[in-house]
């Protein structure tokens, strides 16, 4: 079984701050996937510095396969020293989950990451070793679907102090409201903004600390295949339908005629539905498919919906959206709750009753384009292939 990671992050800036000082890196490779949470010591554009430095450096020499040693040993060498405490000082938590269902986890200096199995808190068997001068937590163990990790800076369990808590936020006050998020939903997006949410009330929006929680969750590899738009060549309607329905996964079609042709191809009827709004259009339904809407108008909802989620200021409407019938909530909701591959099937031909006027294989490219580059703010890898 292949596996893959759904990861998001939130951060909240010290109160007054411009620039955060933690830092998130997301790394996409061939075999795995690698998140890397830094904070940089103290707040501001100095702190902000020293995260993003660390940041940076652990993820290209990850991608370059560098192991841990030769990453903190560039690290220890290369960060600025503090002139009022005379070191160089950020801590990091990494976590890199192999498609094959292996997980490396290493920390320093950061909270200990939350590790959720079945809903429920579970122990992660650290071993500690000095690297530098450094003394490094790191654990290689196996990972299964429906797992979830949350990384954090340490704001997250100084939320409340001479606020609302005497003595903050603590890492198990942390865990146990994670495994609560868990219970309602595995949305790597949705428990970071829950965790992220309940932090800035504790420090009832005026943050003490740069604050950042990224949360991990391992899923099996989930494939939507999205066919829109006819194929510049009509003799390559079968073509672009069979590689289009050959593969794993959710299928959906949008537009009416790339619906008429899907329909033609698997002999069956397009039957309509009466779930539009005065922005979405109404969905059709066809069997063997999972979903087929209107075309641009659709897609150019869809991706607004996924830009407005993507954002680090989650506005808690968005969920809201996501949950209504029609087509462009079903299309975003899937793509961000079920999908870790999304490919594109993208037909070339020019709309006919369209004239000259509308130059509407431009405009399906670009809003092709654009859903790319939402998919990909949350992490999704996206393949296109033009017809």
């Amino acid at each position: 079984m292949k596996v893959s990671t759904e990861i998001a992050w939130k951060s909240l800036n010290k109160y007054k701050e411009e620039l955060c000082g933690d830092k998130v890196e997301v790394l996409k490779m061939e075999d795995s996937d690698v998140v890397i949470l830094a904070d940089g010591m103290g707040s501001g554009v100095k702190a902000n510095i020293l995260a993003t430095l660390t940041s940076k450096i652990l993820r290209t020499m990850f991608a370059y396969g560098e192991p841990i040693e030769k990453a903190v040993s560039t690290i220890a060498k290369t960060l600025p020293i503090c002139s009022v405490r005379q070191i160089a000082y950020s801590t990091f938590s990494i976590l890199q989950v192999f498609h094959n269902g292996d997980a490396y986890l290493a920390e320093f200096d950061n909270p200990s990451c939350i590790f959720v199995r079945n809903r429920t808190l579970a122990q992660i068997p650290f071993e500690e070793r000095e690297i530098e001068g450094k003394m490094i937590r790191e654990c290689r163990f196996r990972v299964f679907p429906g797992d979830c990790f949350v990384l954090m800076s340490d704001g997250t369990i100084f939320a409340g102090v001479g606020e609302i808590l005497n003595f903050g936020w603590t890492w198990d006050s942390m865990a146990e409201y994670a495994v609560k998020c868990t219970k309602k939903t595995l949305s790597a997006s949705r428990i970071a903004s829950m965790l992220s949410q309940a932090c800035d009330d504790l420090y009832m929006q005026r943050p003490g600390d740069d604050t950042t929680v990224a949360v991990a969750h391992v899923m099996e590899q989930k494939i939507i295949s999205l066919f829109t738009g006819p194929p510049k060549d009509m003799d390559d309607d079968v073509k672009v339908m069979k590689a289009f329905m050959d593969g794993d996964g959710k299928k959906v079609v949008c537009g009416g005629t790339s619906a008429k042709i899907a329909a033609r191809y698997l002999n069956r009827k397009i039957s309509n539905n009466n779930d539009g709004t005065a922005q979405v259009p109404p969905t059709s339904s066809i069997e063997g498919l999972d979903l087929v809407t209107e075309g641009v108008l659709t897609l150019n909802q869809a991706v607004k919906l996924l830009r407005e989620y993507a954002k680090d200021e989650v506005d808690p409407e968005i969920f809201i959206a996501l949950d209504e019938n029609n087509g462009a909530a079903r299309l975003a909701d899937m793509i961000i709750e079920n999908c870790t591959l999304l490919k594109l099937y993208v037909g070339t031909a020019e709309n006919s009753a369209q004239g000259n006027l509308v130059p509407e294989i431009s405009i399906r490219k670009n809003i092709v384009e654009q859903l790319k580059e939402a998919a990909e703010a949350l992490e999704k890898t996206v393949e296109i292939t033009y017809y």
